[in-house]
């Protein structure tokens, strides 16, 4: 299973980018923890400046835009 976490304040793009994560691994069968940070103290800890941001098994893989299907399915695949 992949940990995975959204950092963001809680913005529609935030709010977007973990709903569209959870369709498609619900499509996709997979089971997943998903986890949306909206502290900013713990977003600073990842060293990402601009959100939405994406983190996989604590890796950041992604910042700064709502992330494509693929790749969210690339990261699911990996």
């Amino acid at each position: 299973m992949k940990n995975i976490k959204v950092l963001g304040s809680g913005c529609t793009k935030c709010s977007k980018t973990a709903e569209i994560i959870a369709t498609i691994a619900k499509e996709k069968g997979m089971e997943i923890a998903l986890q949306k940070e909206t502290r900013p103290e713990a977003i600073m800890n990842y060293h990402v400046m601009s959100t939405p941001a994406v983190v996989i098994d604590e890796q950041v893989v992604h910042w700064g835009s709502i992330p494509t299907r693929q790749m969210i399915e690339s990261w699911l695949a990996e």
